[in-house]
């Protein structure tokens, strides 16, 4: 734990004060489910910038990423970029076409214009699970830092900093969500560089790093072989490819222009970011190498940040987990109501009966994430682990269908089915040969499938 002074810990109330306060003032004229879902579709690209940069950077691209780099060297933030590199094809191929979809509010009714409404019942399944497990992992790294900064009991870090994140999501939706996280993405644009700036300096410099730091935590590969290396790549590039939050994001822009510029500003973005997060574990090393690898990050904000300041970086890496957890909390909702409730009714709920019941579904949704996040041990390991809901199964199709090409139920299931299969022989029969990762074998399987079925079906 780390000790601060009386006058720190009224930096970081007010802060989380504000926060709440912020976000339900913008949802105070939140009327209907189309609004909270998102908004009224008029940001602008910088606002998806930051709103977008602000939902991926959570706890394992910050926490994690300190952690790993800290054990394995800096092969893990090559890997991150794999992420970064998404964002890009996205900017470049994806964002452009969005105004194929002008109704659209979930994945689901992406995917229900070639897969029906059972196609888009399954994503949304899919949509849930995914989402409630990166939720969990959000959560428990709310927890984790209110232990560790604030000296507070794990469980109530969670419920407090979990139930301010529900209470502006539930009243306000899209419009709360992305208020907090443009003043959230502004806390952690400044709080993490300035953290590995002070780092360097306390250490004695850059070069003094480069001569300390063992020379496998310096290399691109570290200790892997270049094919676990490539599995682990593939797996940042494809694991949230095209996820509900980050899909949701492309529907609020004012037009597809501004929705493709800002994400591709945001990919532009990670590139150094993961790079400076990574590299404070290089500092926690030099530091004290026996120190808890989890700790890295919170260690070196305690060690070489003045009083004062380092209250506000608390609160920005607060920012960087709420803003991502908000995120997937409000997608898992609208996802339920909209890709699962919906399909299986013969009426559609009204906007005002629905707005009820997503707000209902966000409170349930954050309250099980809690349930779950106490059981969380590594933020980017749950993170991996929750991926395999979701690319091996849906990614695939649904690339698909943003990029206009028309196909059939059949092709659909027949994918999505293989790549579950894919998955859990290479992962559990055969043991992931070569280190390499089922997901991505999962997601190789569904694209082959896809395309056979894709083509028998035109035929």
């Amino acid at each position: 734990m780390i000790k601060l002074a009386l006058f720190e810990y009224v930096i970081i109330a007010v802060y989380l004060v504000f926060v709440l306060l912020l976000g339900l003032w913008k949802g105070r004229n939140v009327k209907s489910l189309n609004d909270y879902a998102v908004a009224d579709r008029s940001y602008g690209s910088l606002i998806i910038f930051m709103t977008l940069s602000a939902s991926f950077i959570g706890g394992g691209f910050t926490i994690g990423n300190a952690e790993k780099v800290f054990i394995f060297g800096i092969a893990n933030i090559f890997c991150l970029w794999g992420f970064s590199l998404k964002e890009l094809l996205v900017a470049r191929f994806v964002a452009p076409k969005m105004h194929h979809f002008p109704d659209a509010i979930s994945v689901g009714d992406v995917m229900e214009k070639n897969y029906g409404k059972s196609g888009k019942f399954i994503t949304g399944i899919f949509s849930v699970f995914l989402c409630a497990g990166i939720l969990g992992a959000q959560v428990g790294a709310i927890g984790y830092i209110s232990n560790i900064f604030l000296g507070i009991p794990v469980l109530y870090g969670i419920i407090i900093g979990t139930g301010i994140m529900i209470a502006y999501d539930t009243v306000g939706g899209m419009r709360a969500v992305v208020a907090t996280d443009v003043m959230q993405f502004l806390m952690l644009a400044c709080g993490i560089p300035l953290t590995l700036i002070m780092g360097i300096q306390y250490v004695g410099g850059v070069g003094k790093v480069l001569s300390e730091i063992p020379a496998n935590h310096l290399s691109i590969l570290g200790n892997m072989r270049p094919l676990e290396f490539l599995s682990l790549f593939l797996t940042f590039l494809l694991g949230e490819a095209l996820v509900p939050p980050y899909v949701r994001r492309l529907f609020i822009g004012k037009d597809h222009v501004h929705t493709a510029r800002g994400t591709f500003w945001s990919g532009i973005f990670s590139f150094p970011f993961f790079f400076i997060a990574g590299s404070i574990g290089l500092i926690a090393l030099l530091i004290n190498p026996g120190l808890n690898a989890n700790m890295a990050l919170p260690a070196v904000v305690g060690t070489v940040l003045p009083v004062g300041l380092r209250a506000l970086v608390i609160a920005a890496i607060i920012s960087v987990v709420m803003s991502s957890a908000d995120s997937f909390l409000n997608s898992a909702s609208v996802a339920f109501i909209q890709d699962i409730i919906h399909p299986l009714r013969k009426e559609r709920l009204s906007e005002k009966k629905g707005l009820f019941y997503v707000r209902l579904s966000t409170v349930i949704t954050g309250a099980l994430a809690i349930v779950f996040a106490v059981k969380i041990k590594s933020i980017l390991d749950i993170l991996i682990y929750a991926y395999t809901f979701w690319a091996p199964i849906i990614l695939i199709p649904l690339a698909a269908t943003l990029l206009g090409i028309k196909s059939g139920r059949v092709t659909f299931f027949m994918s999505a089915l293989a790549g579950i299969l894919g998955v859990v022989i290479w992962d559990y029969f055969l043991k992931t040969p070569g280190g390499f990762s089922g997901l991505v074998f999962g997601v190789i399987i569904n694209l082959v499938v896809f395309i056979i079925s894709h083509n028998f079906e035109k035929r």
